[in-house]
C-alpha cells in the first residue's frame, strides 16, 4: 500500500510507516498534518490508480536543517572568488494513514523509549569513578620513555 503525494513543490512516494524528509512545513513537533494533494494511490499489489478523495495523514516528529553545500563562483584570471553556503530547512513527517475509498491503512505504533540508567552518585554528590573488581582504578601507569643513545661518528673515507 503506498500513496504519491505533493508537498512542497515535490513529489513523495509514501507508505504507512515511511519516514519522509521534506520542505519545511509550519507545524512544531509532535502535530498532526494531512496531505489532501494525493496524485495516485495503490491498494493493492501491481494496480495503481488516481487519488481523488485519498488523504494521507502524518505526525512531525522533527525539524531541523539539511547537510551544508557549498557555492562557489570563480572567474579565471579576474581574481574573482565567492563562496558561500546553504542549508535548507526540513521537516521529517512520519506517515501514520492513508485513507481512501473508506478504507484505512495504518501504520503500528512505535515502541516505547526506555528510559536510560542512571550512573551511581558518591556521597558527595558527584558520579563515582568506575573501578575494577580489585577496588583499583581503570588506568594503567604510564611506561616510562627510553633514553636515547648517542650516534656514533662518521668514519671518513678510505683513499
Amino acid at each position: 500500500m503506498y500513496a504519491v503525494i505533493r508537498a512542497g513543490g515535490k513529489q513523495y512516494r509514501v507508505a504507512p510507516g515511511d519516514v519522509v524528509k521534506m520542505e519545511k512545513l509550519p507545524a512544531a513537533d509532535g502535530d498532526v498534518v494531512e496531505f489532501n494533494d494525493v496524485l495516485a494511490v495503490s491498494g493493492q499489489e501491481g494496480t495503481i490508480g488516481p487519488g481523488a478523495g485519498a488523504v494521507v495523514s502524518g505526525q512531525v516528529m522533527e525539524g531541523g536543517k539539511a547537510n551544508k553545500i557549498l557555492v562557489f563562483h570563480f572567474k579565471r584570471k579576474k581574481q574573482y572568488k565567492k563562496i558561500y553556503g546553504h542549508r535548507q530547512p526540513f521537516t521529517a513527517v512520519r506517515i501514520t494513514e492513508i485513507a481512501f475509498d473508506g478504507e484505512r491503512f495504518t501504520a503500528p505504533d512505535l515502541p516505547a523509549r526506555k528510559p536510560k540508567k542512571a550512573k551511581p552518585v558518591s556521597a558527595e554528590g558527584e558520579a563515582a569513578p568506575a573501578k575494577s573488581a580489585k577496588g583499583k582504578s581503570k588506568s594503567k601507569p604510564k611506561p616510562k620513555a627510553k633514553k636515547s643513545t648517542a650516534k656514533k661518528a662518521a668514519k671518513g673515507k678510505k683513499k
